[in-house]
């Protein structure tokens, strides 16, 4: 083992000074570290994973912290690697509809540089700052998720360093993945501990024309339901339906997206509107749209998911489970892929726990699953964050695959992996 300065040292040469001891702010989930690395291409992150596996360091990789409460705090930590300085657009094949963008590039800067041949990254900037390492760590997407698919969808491959410092690359414009791993699908959604993801590529979508949103304002969970449902099968093809219900028993909004050409847009407008029934109207853009429901730093912010026939009983659920625990709950997400998020205050732990258990036992009814994405530390201590996970044993042993020493990200995930 290397003593604190001639870690610090070797940190330093690895990234041409980029690293320094760890600060007040520098902690993760009230976990503070010991160093804070700044890599600038992926030799220079090789050679910071070096470091770590010699000296033994337990590492999260942070890009713009806006989703660094998320998952569950590390066991330990000793090194967080910054990715901002990663922050470079490697190519955009403009005429393959493909762009490859190195971790710390934010997903509005990204946007903006597509957008000047008209193309896009079909991932809703759900958190403000998220850059595209976070993107992949948590897998967050929003309402373009239901035509364009999940980010796993659009990730084509990955560069990413592995624990020991070696370099490994994997999917589309890339080497084939090995060992019958699909790389850059397992990474997505993995929160970082499998891998220190450097490079991504990624398929990207033209931007039509033309857009329009049609929103309707229901009296409850059940006819806002019965509207998405009319919405998904009906003959305009939005490319986004999302549900908004701020106050437990209270009004529901439904607003699609439909996108096209200028008169094709105007057309499915009109039919959305006949379709999502009296009070429909043509709008601007919901405030509300493609974000997360609003909360406080002591709010918990609840990740829902369910099949799609289950939408409506989700949202009754969420009431249900809000009322039995004494709390309020509000709920936002796809009517149209079944993913939902609710907040609810962290104030009280107990009640918090009473309400994710009330929703995980009335989930089977909808095929669903329930995690505690973001907690205060009283809760997080009540409330098993991720809930029973299918598959536990496999994922624990490609974990043990690619971290044999468990140095990344330790005990974020599931099943503390």
């Amino acid at each position: 083992m290397t003593g604190t300065a001639g870690v610090l040292d070797a940190l330093r040469q690895a990234t041409g000074g980029h690293a320094e001891p760890a600060g007040d702010g520098d902690a993760v989930d009230g976990v503070p570290a010991r160093f804070v690395a700044a890599p600038g291409s992926t030799q220079e992150a090789a050679a910071v994973m070096r470091t770590a596996a010699a000296d033994g360091l337990a590492v999260v990789v942070r890009g713009d912290a806006s989703k660094l409460g998320w998952g569950t705090p590390p066991r330990r930590l000793d090194l967080i690697v910054d990715t901002r300085r990663l922050d470079r657009i490697v190519e955009h094949a403009a005429g393959d509809l493909v762009v490859i963008t190195q971790a710390g590039v934010t997903l509005a800067a990204l946007g903006e540089r597509l957008a000047g041949d008209r193309q896009r990254l079909a991932v809703d900037e759900v958190v403000p700052g998220t850059t595209v390492g976070g993107m992949l760590g948590t897998g967050v997407a929003g309402p373009r998720r239901m035509q364009a698919g999940a980010v796993r969808d659009l990730v084509l491959g990955v560069t990413m360093v592995r624990a020991d410092g070696v370099v490994a690359k994997a999917g589309g414009k890339v080497v084939k993945n090995v060992a019958g791993y699909d790389v850059a699908k397992l990474v997505t959604g993995a929160y970082g501990t499998l891998g220190l993801v450097t490079e991504a590529a990624f398929r990207l979508h033209p931007i039509p024309p033309a857009a329009a949103y049609v929103s309707v304002r229901l009296p409850d969970a059940a006819s806002a339901y019965q509207a998405a449902q009319r919405a998904l099968h009906g003959q305009f093809v939005p490319t986004a339906i999302e549900v908004d219900r701020p106050e437990p028993g209270g009004p529901v909004e439904v607003a699609v997206l439909v996108e096209g050409t200028e008169a094709g847009v105007t057309a499915r407008a009109a039919q959305a509107v006949d379709t999502l029934g009296p009070g429909a109207a043509r709008s601007d853009r919901p405030d509300w749209w493609g974000t997360l429901p609003a909360g406080a730093d002591r709010d918990v912010l609840v990740k829902a998911t369910t099949e799609l026939a289950g939408v409506g009983r989700l949202l009754d659920g969420v009431d249900r489970a809000a009322a039995a625990a004494g709390t309020t709950v509000a709920v936002r997400g796809s009517g149209g892929v079944g993913v939902f998020h609710a907040v609810l205050p962290g104030t009280d732990p107990a009640a918090v726990a009473a309400f994710v258990k009330a929703l995980r036992d009335a989930a089977a009814a909808w095929q669903g699953s329930v995690i505690v994405l973001a907690a205060p530390p009283p809760v997080r201590s009540e409330v098993d964050s991720w809930g029973p996970v299918p598959g536990l044993d496999l994922m624990r042993r490609v974990k043990e695959r690619f971290d044999p020493d468990a140095l990344l990200a330790p005990g974020r995930f599931v099943g503390g992996i």
